[in-house]
């Protein structure tokens, strides 16, 4: 991660930012920011949950250990956490629920850098347009068979794409995407491998959705960062205006999605990572001086 010392007149200082995620996934971008003396804030708007039907995602992982697959294609680090879950109740690690000869895409550096961390070998990954649609861009046509977990509300999008390849795509619901919060007896529980997400320096403050739209009312925020396209379809449910506030988009299906129900998106993040979203930050701010 970039350090805060690198950074020059970079206008954040003083600037209140939204993240719209739970503390814990908030905690690499609200450690950047109050380096940067900027101010984080959360507002959970998104969790996840287990999939109600186990059977489907159980089987397609029996046939991954088998050896059934020749790809393995991670669309979000909320999959790499069912896996770790998965792998815990197999007693297994989870390299071992991928054999050697089954190869492994993702479309994010942080998906990326959690799957290296416990042992697995990233074959192929977008290194420009990081989303399904950058991942299509480099994928070669192939006839062979894929394995595809991923979200209840996952566009087609990714599976059409690789399916129009001439690939065997095996998609299954590896989790329920809801709103915040997940129930007790269905939140994912496994934590990803400690120094991937790195600890903010204090656990930075949680806002209910009354007192961000309290907040936004009196034009204290200076921005609010839609985290996916589901937040931004809750952002726009919960603050149909939004003032001077700024909305960033961690990526270009959020900015997509954001567009489409109404939202001004402020800016585009380059890369869906902490530094690509304070760059984002930086190209709207750092011209505009330090709020008084």
């Amino acid at each position: 991660m970039r350090r805060p010392e690198t950074h020059e007149l970079n206008g954040l200082t003083g600037r209140r930012v939204l993240i719209t995620r739970t503390a814990d996934r908030a905690r690499p971008l609200a450690s950047l920011l109050t380096g940067l003396g900027a101010e984080p804030l959360v507002l959970p708007l998104i969790d996840f949950e287990k999939a109600g039907n186990q059977v489907p995602l159980d089987a397609a992982l029996d046939r991954l250990v088998a050896g059934d697959f020749d790809w393995m294609v991670i669309s979000s680090i909320t999959t790499v956490r069912v896996l770790l879950e998965k792998a815990s109740q197999r007693g297994i690690a989870l390299a071992d629920l991928v054999p050697a000869d089954t190869k492994v895409a993702t479309i994010g550096p942080s998906s990326r850098q959690v799957l290296e961390s416990v042992g697995l070998t990233v074959a192929l990954a977008p290194a420009e347009v990081q989303s399904a649609e950058g991942l299509l861009a480099v994928w070669e046509a192939s006839n062979g068979r894929v394995f595809l977990p991923q979200a209840d509300i996952a566009s087609p999008g990714l599976r059409d794409g690789l399916a129009a390849t001439g690939a065997d795509v095996t998609s299954v619901v590896a989790y329920h995407t809801v709103d915040y919060p997940a129930s007790a007896e269905l939140r994912l529980t496994a934590e990803l491998p400690s120094g991937v997400v790195l600890s903010a320096p204090d656990v930075p403050a949680t806002l209910s959705p009354e007192e961000a739209r309290t907040a936004l009312d009196a034009g204290t925020l200076d921005a609010i960062v839609a985290a996916s396209p589901s937040a931004a379809r809750r952002i726009a449910q919960l603050f149909p205006a939004l003032g001077t506030c700024r909305l960033v988009a961690i990526g270009r299906p959020t900015a997509a999605e954001a567009s489409r129900i109404g939202l001004a998106v402020a800016v585009t993040a380059k890369e869906p990572t902490p530094d690509g979203i304070v760059a984002a930050l930086e190209s709207i701010f750092a011209n505009e001086g330090n709020p008084q």
